[in-house]
């Protein structure tokens, strides 16, 4: 009953409150932003989300556009900002995507929405995750965030689906207030850890991969 009538309005409502308690800090990293980046200080990307119907998810930029003499974006440690860490540390980076809340795009809690490229990639049992809305944290957030592989991950997306209960998503929230307290398990640049593949390039042969699905 929780899942199917009372998790889109508490959704909204929890948004709704925390975008107008936390205006002041989201306005103010706004303007800092925009001045340190000399504009748009917003970052949009396409995304999958229920059903892997594509939104566009919402979130501060914490990375100039610096490139090589090719043209290529530098990697992200290079790009990187000192005002972009600090505000990817207290994950005032994911602010914004409270406005996806309100727009139904997402929930507060639920898998992560990845990249869309990673659509192919994923096991029968692994596309579970499309059949909620995706979410700003989640059971993998605090079960470890990047720091656990692919298949842990898309495992607690499933394990949370199955057992979506209100008792689940208020011990998630909490979980997830003390990480952002405490720092804990927030990874400034996921480029830099070796143990984190992007999932096209780890599932890139198609035979293993496909001999992953059958397990």
């Amino acid at each position: 009953m929780y899942k199917n009538y009372f998790k889109r309005p508490l959704d909204f409502m929890m948004a709704l409150g925390g975008l107008i308690v936390l205006s002041p800090i989201l306005l103010i990293a706004i303007i800092v932003l925009a001045i340190s980046f000399r504009g748009n200080p917003f970052f949009t990307q396409r995304r999958p989300g229920k059903n892997e119907k594509i939104f566009s998810v919402l979130k501060l930029k914490t990375m100039t556009n610096k490139k090589d003499a090719s043209g290529n974006l530098l990697p992200d440690s290079e790009r990187l900002t000192p005002m972009g860490i600090f505000i990817r540390k207290t994950s005032i980076d994911e602010l914004p995507q409270l406005i996806n809340v309100l727009k139904g795009d997402m929930s507060l809690i639920g898998p992560r929405p990845l990249l869309i490229r990673y659509l192919p990639y994923h096991t029968e049992e692994e596309r579970r995750r499309f059949s909620i809305r995706p979410g700003i944290t989640g059971l993998a957030q605090i079960s470890g965030r990047n720091f656990i592989t692919w298949e842990d991950r898309f495992a607690k997306d499933v394990e949370y689906v199955d057992n979506l209960t209100f008792a689940m998503d208020a011990k998630i929230f909490w979980e997830t207030l003390k990480k952002v307290i405490s720092s804990d398990d927030i990874e400034v640049d996921p480029q830099s850890n070796p143990q984190m593949e992007f999932l096209d390039v780890e599932r890139s042969s198609w035979e293993q991969f496909k001999h992953v699905k059958k397990q």
